[in-house]
């Protein structure tokens, strides 16, 4: 994948300053649900689900890490996996979605920040026509590649729908709410 060094924070403009604007108005949407909260309170899990605030940051800065990495270096190479027994290093992909002991909401802030950070000077620099091959799973159509541009669209959209959810798990632990 080729970037455009020229391209700087300072003449951000078009196309990836609406997508910076997009992804920086639904991270700011994201953040604000942990806004005040103690780690224990991050850890909760208010709802039917399973999901945490601080494992939902957690969830979101892997994601974006690994959106990255395939707008680089293109798909990372998996073992096909039978999800009726999955094997035990699943066991790290369901703590992508938790608060671990030792871990703090202030840890998994900075790391998301650090991850944000990268994102946006990939969005800055990146061959938003630069294509990928997308790695073979069920939920990708075979043989089909994505635009690093398509990439970042579903960054923004990966973001919106885990701010909703985390907006859900904030509301149920003391009312706070981003909207209304």
């Amino acid at each position: 994948m080729t970037t455009n060094t020229e391209t700087t924070a300072a003449t951000t403009t078009g196309e990836r300053a609406d997508l910076l604007d997009s992804l920086h108005k639904h991270r700011g949407l994201f953040r604000h649900t942990v806004q005040g909260l103690s780690d224990e309170q991050a850890g909760l899990s208010p709802t039917a689900s399973s999901l945490c605030l601080g494992g939902l940051v957690k969830h979101v800065t892997s994601t974006e890490r690994e959106w990255a990495t395939f707008v680089l270096e293109g798909p990372v190479e998996q073992d096909a996996v039978d999800w009726s027994n999955p094997p035990p290093e699943f066991q790290a992909y369901q703590d992508g979605f938790r608060m671990l002991e030792g871990e703090t909401l202030a840890g998994v802030l900075a790391a998301y920040d650090e991850s944000a950070a990268a994102t946006d000077e990939l969005v800055r620099t990146a061959d938003l026509d630069g294509r990928q091959p997308l790695p073979a799973a069920p939920w990708f159509e075979p043989g089909a590649s994505w635009s690093a541009r398509r990439v970042f669209l579903h960054l923004v959209a990966e973001t919106a729908q885990h701010a909703g959810h985390a907006d859900i798990l904030r509301e149920s632990i003391d009312g706070q709410k981003s909207m209304g």
